[in-house]
């Protein structure tokens, strides 16, 4: 009798198994928020709107993107990381969500500890521009006449604490050269100032300097990443000449640490097919971006290495915004 119980317990947990698996929710079941930490209308929110656009046909469900601007992306970030586990709410960050804990002293989340990556979705190269009649060509010319005018050279930032600014800083510690900041209010009037030539140099997203390049008002003397680009074969690499200089714009999805892994998957997962679509492909390559698309476990890595790299950037150069 007691062995008759036994496997009439068994069959029935056996029974339960699988169909407790069939009738697990998958993500998402309900609305989804996406959160931009950033006003409608530029290349962060059109990212985030074609993101959206292609995860609500994939799921078939809402993807409401929601802009929440201020406090360098702070504020927007904030309500990311004080969602409940099921509320469903990602959050869009840039290369600055790496670069505000070290910037900023006080902050109401805690970047590592109260959020976790989802994916990166893709990075921006970013070029070292000039003024067409700026007197150097090359980040050796740039370099020495530097050296040979210390606190001389400006350059632009769309403000500070932005990666951009940060770019500049990382160059002049790496390249050993004295040369100062000038922060602007956005990109637009720092370009304006470049070409004008009431600043020097300026670290700039490659696609948003390419138009001024192409009209002869601006140069690119080199780019930022790690590698030439195949569209601009003969351009060098900054780490060409200052060794192991390389620095991108980063666009990636962020959730709340407590959200549990398998929701991360999925989240990765559908963001992946969308981002490798032949339609999202193609957009996002007229507006300068690589697409990444990274598991979870690489982007959290990459995000403590971006952390700790702009850590000691700021820390060396003794900057804070607050």
């Amino acid at each position: 009798m007691k062995n008759k119980m036994i496997a009439a317990v068994l069959t029935v947990v056996a029974l339960a198994g699988p169909a407790s698996a069939w009738c697990a929710p998958s993500f998402p079941e309900g609305p989804v928020r996406l959160i931009v930490p950033f006003p409608p209308g530029g290349p962060t929110d059109a990212v985030a709107r074609m993101l959206a656009e292609g995860l609500q046909a994939l799921w078939t469900q809402p993807v409401i993107v929601e802009n929440k601007p201020g406090a360098g992306t702070i504020i927007g970030i904030d309500q990311v990381a004080k969602a409940a586990p099921d509320d469903r709410t990602i959050g869009l960050v840039i290369t600055g969500f790496a670069i505000n804990p070290s910037i900023r002293r006080s902050m109401p989340y805690d970047t590592l500890r109260d959020l976790q990556g989802i994916t990166q979705i893709a990075e921006s190269k970013l070029a070292l521009v000039a003024s067409a009649d700026a007197p150097f060509n090359s980040v050796a010319e740039l370099i020495e006449l530097a050296k040979k005018q210390p606190g001389k050279l400006t350059y632009a930032s769309p403000g500070a604490g932005t990666s951009t600014h940060l770019a500049g800083e990382l160059f002049k510690s790496a390249a050993g050269i004295d040369i100062v900041h000038v922060p602007y209010k956005g990109s637009a009037p720092a370009q304006t100032d470049l070409i004008g030539g009431q600043v020097d140099i300026m670290f700039d997203v490659l696609q948003s300097a390419l138009p001024m390049v192409k009209s002869g008002r601006l140069k690119v003397i080199a780019l930022a990443s790690a590698e030439r680009d195949s569209s601009f074969p003969n351009v060098p690499t900054v780490n060409e000449t200052v060794d192991g200089f390389v620095v991108g714009s980063m666009f990636g999805l962020v959730t709340a640490a407590a959200v549990p892994q398998e929701s991360v998957d999925a989240i990765a997962s559908a963001t992946e097919k969308v981002m490798r679509s032949p339609k999202v492909t193609a957009m996002l390559g007229e507006l300068g971006m690589k697409i990444v698309a990274s598991p979870a476990v690489v982007f959290n890595a990459y995000l403590r290495e971006e952390v700790q790299k702009w850590r000691q950037v700021v820390q060396a150069n003794g900057i804070s915004i607050d």
